[in-house]
Parts: structure tokens; sequence; C-alpha cells
């Protein structure tokens, strides 16, 4: 007998639906800081990076403004890396001064919310935004701390046993969201 993981997936959302969810979430963005001047969207490694910057496109066509993106790799503020494991940090790329910006976390999926408090950590050690919000593509629930997104595309309960895969052209060659199971 082989021991190979067999993956079953379930699609979730198809392309055409993702990025109809990533610009209803831009949407929800405009409303709750119509001033795109002091925004800036944050995009967390790796799919979020490529996920802020899609949103990013999608507020400008909405508002008329372009709309500052980052990038910031948490990394090395977080508290379960023997768990997690380690890998090549991202490099941050933010602008010189964050003090009194409205920020948005963009984030594919959120689960146990640890890697947020992490980004949150990492985030203020660059400077003290004025307000600092969360945009997840998918919640699947499971947190161990108390973190929800004020922005969500997707809630999708999963069992500890399966996974979402967001997949984004630039990163993955495919897009759709999909749910994963190991038998």
């Amino acid at each position: 007998m082989s021991d190979q993981i067999i993956k079953t997936e379930l699609e979730i959302l198809s392309k055409k639906e993702l990025h109809r969810t990533i610009k209803r979430l831009a949407s929800q963005i405009l409303e709750k800081v119509p001033d795109t001047v002091s925004l800036l969207l944050v995009g967390i490694p790796t799919r979020g990076v490529y996920l802020s910057k899609l949103l990013a496109i999608y507020l400008e066509e909405l508002s008329g403004q372009p709309v500052e993106n980052g990038c910031l790799d948490p990394t090395f503020h977080r508290d379960d890396l023997s768990r997690v494991g380690t890998r090549i940090a991202k490099v941050t790329s933010l602008p010189s001064n964050i003090d009194d910006r409205e920020v948005v976390l963009v984030d594919d999926v959120i689960y146990t919310g640890r890697t947020v408090k992490a980004a949150l950590e990492a985030l203020h050690s660059w400077g003290r935004p004025k307000r600092v919000m969360l945009v997840a593509m998918v919640d699947r629930g499971h947190r161990e701390l108390p973190i929800q997104p004020d922005f969500c595309g997707r809630v999708v309960p999963t069992s500890k046993d399966e996974s979402i895969d967001l997949r984004l052209k630039e990163v993955d060659g495919d897009e759709g969201i999909f749910l994963c199971k190991k038998l």
C-alpha cells in the first residue's frame, strides 16, 4: 500500500465569483473610509499582498483616486513558530509614515487569529495608525484569539483537517477559492 496522500477539493468560489466578492469588499471599505487619501492597504504575505493589489485596483475604479498599498511580513512577531514552522520572510514595504492613516490589513484566510495578532504587533513597530481594520477573504472559524475581520468575503466553517485555498493568478496560475481535505 502506498503512503501517498490523496487530497480532495471542492470549489467554493469560481474566478468570476471571487472577483465579484473582491469588488464588494472594496465597496464596503470605501463606505467606511470615504477619504481614500488616508487609506493604506497592507497585505500579509503571500496571497494577502496580491489580494491588496486587487482591492486597490477596484477601490481606484470606485473612487477615482489611487489607493496606496504595501506589504507587511509578521513572521518574526509570531508566537507559534514551533507549530507553523518558519519560512523565508518577505520584505516589508510600507510608506515611510503610517501615523494617522486608516490601515486595512489584508489576509487571505483567517483561522486561529495568530497571523493577524503578529501583523498588528509588526505594524505598530512602524508607527501609530489612526485606525486598523481587517479584511479576510475567507473566515474558516476555529479562532484562538478574539480577532474578527471587519470585512469578510465568505464565512466557510471547516473542520480542523480541512483547509481553504485562495488561488490567485499571480501566485498560482489559477483563480478561485477551494475547500480541501486530505483523505
